[in-house]
């Protein structure tokens, strides 16, 4: 009988992709959501397959699978700034009662559980670029901190559960993320520049765009992730793209591969805490996991952009 994996978060932008890995690796999975911020869409095409199924479920609330697993993956969390500053309570409580349920599932059933953390546990970091080892610069009380604490709040969790249970738990801390099934209006930099890109609106750069960030295209990240639970290592693991762009160049980029004569740049007041820096060190996954990424920059984006041009309505 082939290995049974649930994944939480299933309908979202890395959801999605997961069981899409799994399914194609030959394990059953099982996908879980509340839909708050997934859609069906993004796994509409698994119903079909026997080996699929789906809960619409909160993990905030208890949950229950019946029949066996041998693995989680816990992605269930709003995840991009419009959404948690929109819904600070429904984050603080997933990563927090929902983890802990998830975790009570995965010792009842002995399965190894995974979970996704995130760099936004480094803060606005002072250690450049991030190491697992730094323990970041979070302010628990400002309005990011409902997301950073949770997370950080998801590892302290799941490495005493390890610690007290015997749990075999894996923790992967991701760097940004981007690829097709982002939603247009989740508020990130990538899906908001080639959005307002392709209207011909203005793309949006906060300051003076100085700040950094490190993109990594999705199947990257999966065959990271993947790597990540079948080893043999329970501490947190980076898994991100090293090449670090500010956020004006990343501008420029977009408009050079969208082409709309309309679009142009305009600037808008730095957001409170955001990070002025985000770049990992990746020798950790390098050692351990044998991975790095494959798909450069240019490449990702051209896949993505042929994606955003599919599904963002230009008169909206």
């Amino acid at each position: 009988m082939s290995k049974r994996v649930l994944i939480t978060g299933a309908a979202g932008f890395l959801g999605s992709h997961l069981c899409d890995r799994f399914i194609k690796e030959g394990y059953r999975v099982v996908g879980m959501d509340n839909l708050i911020t997934g859609a069906m869409m993004n796994i509409e095409h698994l119903f079909p397959l026997e080996q699929f199924e789906f809960y619409h479920h909160d993990v905030s609330n208890y949950v229950h699978v019946a029949g066996d697993l041998d693995y989680i993956l816990h992605f269930a969390s709003p995840a991009s700034p419009i959404d948690y500053l929109k819904m600070p309570i429904q984050t603080m409580k997933v990563g927090s009662l929902g983890t802990h349920n998830l975790l009570g599932l995965a010792l009842s059933k002995g399965a190894r559980m995974l979970i996704a953390s995130t760099s936004e546990v480094y803060g606005d970091p002072l250690v450049h670029p991030q190491t697992e080892d730094y323990w970041g610069n979070v302010n628990p009380i400002g309005p990011r901190g409902v997301y950073d604490e949770a997370k950080r709040f998801q590892e302290a969790l799941t490495m005493a559960y390890h610690t007290y249970h015997g749990l075999e738990t894996r923790m992967v801390r991701i760097f940004n993320t981007y690829g097709p099934r982002m939603r247009v209006n989740d508020g990130r930099v990538l899906p908001a520049f080639f959005s307002q890109a392709i209207r011909g609106e203005g793309l949006t750069v906060f300051g003076d765009g100085s700040q950094t960030r490190s993109f990594c295209y999705v199947d990257d990240l999966v065959e990271g992730i993947y790597r990540l639970l079948h080893s043999d290592c329970h501490m947190p693991v980076n898994i991100g793209n090293p090449d670090e762009i500010n956020i004006l160049d990343f501008a420029e980029e977009v408009l050079a591969l969208v082409g709309n004569p309309a679009a142009h740049i305009i600037n808008k007041p730095l957001p409170t805490d955001d990070p002025k820096v985000r770049k990992p060190n990746i020798s950790k996954a390098k050692e351990v996991l044998g991975w790095e990424p494959k798909f450069n920059r240019a490449e990702g984006m051209a896949i993505t952009y042929e994606y955003f041009k599919g599904v963002v309505p230009v008169n909206a």
